[in-house]
């Protein structure tokens, strides 16, 4: 059977608290004997003092024959007689009820010696009975002897309680740190692990790894929390991707227009070549004909690639590594850009032409526009310049590609917060705060990094970092 981690931990404690309750139930019964046997010393001792007494008296009758010392030698020994009266009862499931047994026999006896050699004396007038002197003076070192046993047997009896209780405490703090370390291990292992884990997914997520957790069969909370979370990776990457697109789309809105400035000259240029081949069809030089034809041909290609420049923006593909020469996922950036470009603003580009790199061109033209749509904006008043560079780093083994520019900069205390998500510097309406967290997510997923440097009025500048090569990866769905 198996048990959920409450029933785990409740299992724990329940044990925990039986565990204390008997070692308190124990070490409450060895307080109490202890009390008991403390009792029975203290009482010991008295009858010690008792007979004591009783023989001091004794050793005066026998030496002078005073009746005052006999009656006083009663007394101390009814006095011992009836402290063992009161004391038998509460002591006979004890070992020391037996000697109390025999330290009555040993009392009543030595009495009974002491009354018949006081009463031979007031019958024949003298005290001379060698025989009961003897039999009394045996009695009475008896009692002593038996009184300093009982003592010492007492005390050693407490002492060996005592001796006991300690081992008892001492396996008891044992075995309390044992159920405390268990149930430590189940709270660390079933609850504080699976939650660190999940803290590192929710900072690899933020990063654009949505690559889900794995599901271990331990069949409590863990399993169910583990599954749940990841349900919810999966729909986050779905609405990841559909953000995306929508960003996308929102791009093309925005380059539309001078995507059609950009198609229009090209078509100018081709209605008016084919109105003159009309006009000169037949009549007209040949080669100069051709000539025209080839321009429309050339104007032809570059309307395609600009159509194509597009499409390939738009088109919804696997994320895939493959070599590419970065140069080309340059220049079609700064192609699509271009129509937003204000006039006074340039834009450079120095990246090597044999720079290759395995990256996903759509994904990483994406970004470099991101970056370049917000330089151009950053520009408040032309003229400025918009930098774009590439160099190899080969003891890194990465590629660092800058863009920076002569903007306005970014303010020191929102630098922090660049690539969070839904933060903006713009205005209100014109940015949504996503193209730079969706850059971010990108350049995670190709295994690299981004960062920025900026000074208020003198401008900013984005690095990506990303490896020359790659650890290999399995397609997925793209971001």
């Amino acid at each position: 059977m198996h048990l959920n981690i409450r029933q785990k931990v409740i299992a724990g404690l329940s044990a925990c608290l039986l565990a204390i309750g008997f070692i308190g139930g124990i070490s409450y019964h060895y307080l109490g004997t202890i009390e008991v046997k403390q009792n029975v010393v203290q009482i010991a001792d008295d009858l010690r003092e008792t007979i004591l007494e009783a023989r001091r008296y004794e050793k005066n009758y026998l030496l002078y024959g005073s009746r005052e010392d006999l009656k006083e030698n009663q007394r101390y020994t009814r006095r011992g007689l009836e402290v063992l009266a009161k004391i038998v009862p509460e002591v006979k499931n004890l070992k020391v009820a037996s000697q109390m047994a025999t330290f009555k026999e040993e009392l009543l006896a030595y009495r009974q010696v002491m009354d018949e050699l006081a009463s031979r004396t007031e019958a024949k007038g003298q005290l001379s009975h060698r025989g009961l002197e003897e039999q009394l003076r045996g009695h009475g070192k008896t009692l002593v002897e038996l009184a300093e046993q009982l003592v010492a047997f007492e005390r050693q009896r407490i002492l060996e309680i005592l001796t006991t209780l300690k081992a008892q405490l001492l396996i008891s703090l044992v075995v309390v740190l044992a159920f405390g370390g268990f149930l430590g291990f189940i709270v660390s292992r079933k609850i504080i692990r699976p939650l660190r884990v999940i803290e590192n997914t929710t900072r690899r997520i933020a990063g654009g790894n949505f690559k889900p957790l794995p599901v271990l069969d331990t069949r409590d909370e863990t399993q169910s929390l583990v599954e749940a979370f990841n349900r919810m990776v999966a729909e986050l990457e779905k609405r990841q991707d559909q953000l995306v697109q929508a960003k996308k789309m929102s791009s093309l809105g925005v380059l539309t227009a001078g995507i059609a400035h950009q198609l229009n000259n090209p078509l100018n240029n081709i209605s008016t070549s084919c109105q003159i081949v009309l006009e000169e069809l037949g009549q007209g030089d040949v080669e100069f004909i051709r000539r025209l034809l080839t321009s429309v041909e050339q104007e032809v290609h570059r309307a395609r690639d600009i159509v194509k420049g597009l499409l390939e923006f738009s088109r919804v593909r696997d994320f895939s590594l493959k070599p590419i020469p970065l140069e080309d996922v340059v220049r079609r950036a700064i192609r699509l850009i271009s129509s937003q470009v204000p006039p006074g603003i340039d834009i450079v580009e120095e990246v090597p032409w044999d720079l290759i790199l395995d990256i996903d061109s759509q994904r990483i033209q994406e970004v470099l526009l991101n970056l370049l749509m917000n330089a151009a904006q950053a520009i408040k008043e032309p003229p400025g310049q918009i930098r774009i560079a590439a160099r190899r780093d080969d003891g890194r083994q990465e590629v660092v590609i800058t863009v920076e520019d002569t903007g306005v900069g970014i303010p020191k205390e929102e630098l922090d917060h660049i690539f969070d998500p839904f933060f903006t510097t713009k205005e209100i309406g014109v940015g949504t705060g996503l193209g730079l967290s969706i850059a971010y997510g990108i350049i995670e997923k190709h295994y690299g990094a981004i960062s920025v440097e900026s000074k208020e009025g003198e401008g900013t500048r984005f690095t990506i970092r990303l490896p020359i090569h790659p650890p290999r990866i399995e397609e997925s769905p793209a971001p």
